[in-house]
């Protein structure tokens, strides 16, 4: 009896932790969001560069005008935490801040905070 309880416990608790998985994201290369709107500039999940690497390079650091913009993913990588990473680029072919093509994403994290909308 002792074992068909144990037995049973121990198939209630793998079948629980095999539907505990996170589910798949929902995308990929070539999907368009848009940039959305946060409080002071303060974008956590979208890793823009600092004001002063943007000047260096010639750039304007106003996020204003980053704000409602198209972006397209190039590319996904898959770091050694779980974590999915992308890089985008802007849908206009332009340059982020006047200097910078392409900046890195944790794409989950931005959705889930609206950092990027995705765009029907």
């Amino acid at each position: 009896m002792k074992n068909h309880i144990l037995s049973s416990v121990l198939a209630l608790f793998i079948s629980v932790s095999l539907y505990a998985q996170e589910p798949q994201s929902n995308f990929n290369e070539g999907d368009v969001f848009q940039i959305g709107t946060v409080d002071y500039n303060n974008y956590k999940h979208i890793n823009f560069p600092k004001a002063n690497f943007i000047i260096k390079k010639g750039g304007i650091a106003n996020y204003e005008n980053v704000k409602g913009q198209r972006v397209v993913i190039t590319s996904i990588k898959e770091k050694s935490n779980g974590k999915k990473v992308a890089t985008i680029k802007l849908a206009d072919s332009g340059r982020f801040f006047n200097s910078h093509k392409y900046v890195t994403v944790d794409v989950d994290a931005a959705l889930k905070n609206e950092e990027l909308l995705p765009v029907k």
